[in-house]
């Protein structure tokens, strides 16, 4: 096998002495399960074989004894020597290769998951770059998110993990050098000179007596590199910062089930939005709501394939039997997500509880019908052929939107107090008559027009009436609320007043005053401290990135370009090494919050990107919108 070349390295990310932050980690993705590996080589996180599996390796949320499979130089592990080491992805793919630099020589460990069909896998190359190099590997598998000590199999060279909780699979650990047993670990000790690789893979199968192919290492890396690299050269960006943005796209790309076309919120659960807080959920299913904001990015950015299979995906996914639109499902469209507690893991940082499941799956949310309606419409335009088909979806979700539009709900922030007419799902409703209105106008489907017309005017004179309030000069986070909320930012980017309307330039500026913070952030909306709040938590959180997003394309609206490109510089100066973000950031402690990496935020850094650059190429504001 050749050895891989060490990649550029004004991306790499330096390894830091101090503990391990949720920024810590790089991803690796097969778009069906994800991993997360830690700076030190550690992979404290894996779902196989899909995004939503109990994790076996589940140290993030725990200790080592949940489970972790680290791959490093023996020296380190023995806590003898602590090498200086780096890392970076490959070129433009989901390949992340960590280098480590010892007095003995220098070694890098490759690690990937391979996309597509098979067996799904993760793999872990480990490579010889110069002099010598002592290695260890040590993984130690807890199937059902650390709870179960596994029965472990030897098979000539191969060992076989059994899955309590997947009757009739196991997962198949494969080594290029000799792995002893010991306990319940799965250890190999090896040394690698230059040119040498040494390959471990890791994969899941179904049925116990039939293992996966041996894998061939050196063409399922070829194979995955290629795979990604095909994948980021799709983009149609050939703007500034051309390198972040295809990263932003390709941690996108990482967060679709392809299988099915869903798309996860992301690949963890239970990440704390405060540091030892309970404001910690299950991110790893597909919301309506993220998917239409991520399929409308790709969209944007050349990716139309992918954004037309989620929106197949999203108008195939089971609905409740609540009488509205259910606004996530698991990536293979089940509906049932039932909230747990895991008891039996301490949690990131004590932060508990550790949820699976996600009770907001059963809340009436009013604006998912306008982020699903609006992006249909998008997509009918982009792609002619598709109009008739996505038009008679917009006009079937105005259809039952009739029906809840003007009750109170739970909003895109899925508060767990009590329900409120919340300002930005009213705004939605309107959007969802609007581009109901236009599909029918333009002979993308039938539908009542007159009725839809009529809807959209009656609902913008109501949100108007209730939803503003003339002293703040702002709309407010609820009918007869004097409080603001980010959210307020988005419903107005929907086309619904013009971008120079003094109440649009009012709420900018308002929720800009208010929310934001010296730092150049913003807060989602004002929480409040020990005492539970209207969401239904105590506690704090951090700045919720995509409110800055939202910010920033509000500001370019309004003919503040300079302001916006401020707020998108913000967003990426708080980026990892490589060029990951988690939902939240806390400027006190120079520290990402929430879970990792999170769709929203990287919608915010292309929404902000694609914005500017497109009102730049314009000359000139957006002002389009519904009449005053």
């Amino acid at each position: 096998m050749t050895a891989l070349a060490i990649p550029r390295q004004h991306t790499a990310d330096r390894v830091l002495v101090a503990g391990p932050r949720i920024e810590d980690h790089g991803l690796l993705s097969d778009q069906r399960g994800s991993a997360l590996v830690r700076r030190d080589g550690i992979v404290v996180w894996l779902c196989m074989p899909r995004f939503d599996s109990a994790a076996v390796f589940t140290s993030l949320l725990g200790t080592k004894e949940h489970g972790f499979w680290q791959i490093a130089p023996a020296s380190l592990m023995d806590g003898t020597a602590v090498p200086a080491s780096g890392r970076t992805y490959v070129g433009d793919t989901l390949v992340l290769q960590t280098t480590w630099v010892c007095d003995t020589g220098t070694a890098a460990v490759c690690d990937f998951m391979v996309p597509g069909g098979g067996s799904p896998r993760l793999l872990r190359i480990v490579t010889g770059v110069s002099g010598e190099v002592t290695m260890r590997s040590l993984l130690r598998a807890r199937p059902d998110y650390g709870r179960t000590v596994p029965r472990i199999v030897a098979f000539d060279r191969r060992h076989a993990i059994d899955l309590p909780e997947h009757e009739g699979a196991r997962l198949w650990l494969d080594a290029g050098t000799p792995v002893r047993v010991e306990g319940t670990d799965l250890v190999a000790d090896f040394t690698v000179t230059e040119g040498q690789t040494i390959a471990f893979g890791l994969s899941w199968r179904e049925g116990v007596d039939s293992p996966p192919p041996t894998p061939i290492d050196d063409a399922l890396l070829q194979f995955t590199l290629d795979f990604w690299e095909a994948w980021a050269a799709r983009c149609t960006y050939d703007g500034p910062d051309r390198e972040a943005v295809v990263r932003s796209l390709l941690t996108l790309a990482g967060l679709i089930y392809a299988p099915t076309g869903a798309i996860v919120a992301a690949p963890t659960t239970s990440l704390p939005e405060e540091i030892g807080g309970t404001r910690n959920f299950d991110y790893r299913y597909g919301w309506l709501r993220d998917g239409a904001f991520t399929a409308g990015v790709l969209r944007r950015y050349g990716y139309l394939r992918e954004a037309l299979s989620w929106a197949m995906w999203a108008a195939q996914a089971g609905r409740g039997e609540t009488g509205h639109l259910q606004i996530m499902f698991a990536v293979g469209g089940e509906t049932d997500l039932p909230e747990q507690e895991l008891d039996w893991l301490p949690g990131y940082e004590g932060s508990t509880p550790v949820r699976i499941g996600n009770a907001a799956a059963d809340q009436l949310q009013v604006d998912v019908y306008g982020e699903l309606a609006m992006e249909f419409h998008e997509l009918a335009l982009a792609d002619s052929s598709w109009a008739r088909r996505l038009g008679s979806l917009v006009v079937a979700l105005a259809t039952e939107l009739e029906q809840v539009w003007d009750r109170p709900d739970s909003g895109i922030w899925e508060m767990r107090g009590p329900e409120r007419h919340f300002t930005h799902s009213k705004m939605m409703a309107w959007a969802t008559f609007d581009r109901a209105v236009r599909t029918i106008e333009a002979g993308h489907a039938d539908g009542p027009l007159h009725r839809f017309r009529a809807l959209r005017e009656a609902i913008h004179a109501e949100v108007c009436e209730h939803g503003y309030d003339s002293e703040l000069n702002s709309f407010t986070q609820s009918y007869g609320s004097r409080e603001l909320d980010a959210s307020l930012l988005h419903g107005l980017l929907s086309g619904f007043l013009p971008a120079d309307d003094k109440r649009v330039i009012g709420t900018v500026e308002a929720v800009q005053r208010e929310l934001g913070t010296d730092d150049g952030f913003l807060l989602r909306y004002r929480t409040h401290g020990d005492a539970v709040g209207p969401d239904g938590f105590a506690g704090e959180e951090g700045r919720f990135l995509i409110c800055t997003g939202w910010l920033a394309e509000a500001l370019a609206r309004i003919g503040r370009s300079d302001d916006a490109r401020t707020a998108l510089a913000s967003l990426l100066a708080i980026r990892n090494g490589i060029g990951l973000l988690a939902e939240e950031y806390d400027p006190a402690t120079g520290r990402q919050l929430g879970n990792f990496p999170q769709a929203f935020s990287h919608i915010a850094h292309l929404g902000v990107t694609a914005e500017t650059a497109s009102l730049e190429a314009c000359g000139t504001p957006e002002l389009a919108g519904a009449e005053a």
